[in-house]
């Protein structure tokens, strides 16, 4: 199994206020949580992410060694938003899914599956809609619009989410850059927002794609690049409105918003 470090080499209700919380796992301290404490959000590592509700445990694009999950509760629901390495990988989705754990991917994902995992998934596009028990789940166009990196990720391939969970509307956006979908977004209460390069996009397109569609808190993550294409999220939180909640998440094992 990968370790962290190994792995990080090789990966090229209404919303309330977002407190840190004290939180005990192998690849955590802390833990965010919002909508009145009634979702809990932990980073595990660049675009994985676990979310803890009511309603259900929800793991997005969980990757890497399956330690980093342990001490978490069980994957109700498994969403995977395309096919790359550091947002699929086949070992560690068999390690997280459990009997009973629905599996929500696009066509590239399920392709890249093994046999016996594609099989479980559950496959939707570009706007199209789905549910998991009571919460609601929108496919959101993710992809690439600048001149050399398109083929990064081509339009109509892979999907963001918007989750409805209670009332709470959380966006996941994947790998895209600030697409005409992002920017249309409404009502969102909480995005995790992308920005590397060359892969999504830098500070200044997130800032102005926030600045667009207005999400109450910004979760900056997936951020490391390749070739000084690095972001540094701190610098992209001075950016916005001050109106815009920004908080940080230990995504790199180096602390808070550190690279």
């Amino acid at each position: 199994m990968l370790s962290r470090r190994n792995f990080l080499q090789t990966t090229a209700a209404a919303a309330g206020s977002i407190t840190v919380l004290p939180y005990v796992a192998m690849a955590h301290e802390h833990v965010m949580s919002f909508a009145n404490g009634a979702i809990k959000v932990t980073p595990i590592s660049h675009a994985s992410v676990v979310l803890e509700t009511a309603m259900g445990v929800i793991y997005a694009d969980p990757v890497g060694d399956p330690a980093l999950y342990a001490g978490l509760p069980p994957a109700d629901l498994v969403l995977i938003t395309h096919h790359h390495g550091d947002h699929l990988n086949n070992e560690t989705l068999a390690a997280v899914l459990g009997d009973k754990t629905t599996l929500i991917s696009n066509k590239g994902a399920q392709d890249k599956m093994s046999a016996d995992l594609a099989a479980r998934a559950q496959v939707i596009a570009n706007t199209e809609t789905t549910s998991f028990g009571d919460i609601g789940i929108e496919a959101i166009a993710a992809y690439n619009t600048t001149e050399g990196r398109l083929k990064f990720h081509p339009q109509g391939r892979d999907n963001g989410y918007v989750l409805n969970i209670g009332g709470t509307r959380v966006y996941l956006s994947a790998d895209t850059e600030d697409v005409p979908e992002m920017r249309a977004l409404k009502d969102i209460d909480v995005a995790f927002l992308c920005m590397n390069l060359p892969f999504t996009m830098d500070i200044k397109a997130a800032a102005s794609a926030v600045a667009a569609f207005k999400p109450k808190v910004v979760i900056p993550y997936h951020y490391r690049g390749k070739e000084g294409g690095t972001q540094d999220p701190i610098a992209f939180a001075a950016m916005l409105d001050s109106a815009i909640q920004v908080e940080q998440g230990d995504w790199y094992g180096k602390g808070k918003g550190m690279i």
